[in-house]
């Protein structure tokens, strides 16, 4: 079956699951004269997504308090700054999107770009991308499993990324500092460094109440940057300091 019908399979089912309520492993298969197997992968798929809950035999609903967190955990600003990076990428291109919330919102711009090879190290990522119409060839950095970043980390990761090279780099940030670099709680910063490194050009994708956050590890120094997304809250005074920099300034408006 060609992914164009697997993926309009998959709408079909959030829809019907949307007006019944709850949907069944042996009634989806008979309506879409396929097997038990596939309907139970078209699920997992779907509920690595965020859209159901599999439940024996078949799946419900996502509860109502934890679509509402979910949708408020992506701010609008996330969304916009999503929008204008996918709006860098061309059909075919080859991109790396780094594990974050705001990159995974990334994913979801990419329906309709044709032909892209996309590297990640995130599992959610990996998941969400699989969920589009035009679906990309997916590359996975494997590693080993940092439950911090909710990534695959070390040098596993590092050499896979060594084998290839990429148009862009999509990248989130704890912080930002103009003075150092895009910084970050967590200590394995091997993997950012390499992602630049086979990277043509590294966008950093980052809110704006991140910037000039005291945070001790810097991954990315800003002279590897070559363009920052952010919202309409940065003052002045930073976007300035940015273009000094020579590095491009996108706002998310």
């Amino acid at each position: 079956m060609s992914k164009r019908n697997t993926q309009q399979r998959r709408h079909t089912i959030i829809t019907l699951l949307n007006s019944q309520g709850e949907v069944g492993v042996d009634e989806l298969a008979k309506r879409f004269d396929t097997s038990e197997v596939t309907i139970r992968k078209d699920l997992a798929i779907l509920e690595n997504s965020g859209l159901l809950l599999r439940r024996y035999g078949g799946a419900v609903p996502l509860p109502k308090e934890i679509t509402e967190t979910k949708n408020e955990n992506l701010s609008q600003r996330k969304i916009l700054i999503a929008q204008k990076a996918a709006m860098m990428i061309n059909d075919h291109n080859r991109i790396i999107i780094d594990s974050g919330h705001t990159t995974s919102a990334l994913v979801t711009e990419l329906n309709n770009k044709k032909g892209l090879v996309v590297m990640t190290n995130s599992l959610a990522i990996a998941n969400k991308l699989q969920t589009l119409e035009n679906e990309p060839t997916l590359l996975m950095t494997g590693g080993t499993w940092d439950t911090h970043s909710e990534s695959f980390q070390g040098q596993v990761a590092e050499n896979s990324l060594r084998s290839y090279d990429f148009d862009q780099l999509f990248i989130g940030a704890d912080g930002i500092d103009l003075e150092r670099g895009t910084t970050t709680f967590n200590e394995l910063i091997g993997l950012s460094r390499v992602m630049a490194e086979v990277s043509r050009e590294v966008i950093v994708l980052v809110e704006s109440d991140k910037f000039n956050r005291k945070i001790p590890n810097v991954e990315i120094p800003m002279n590897q940057i070559h363009t920052v997304i952010t919202d309409r809250e940065l003052s002045a005074e930073k976007r300035q300091e940015i273009i000094d920099q020579g590095v491009n300034l996108i706002i998310a408006d």
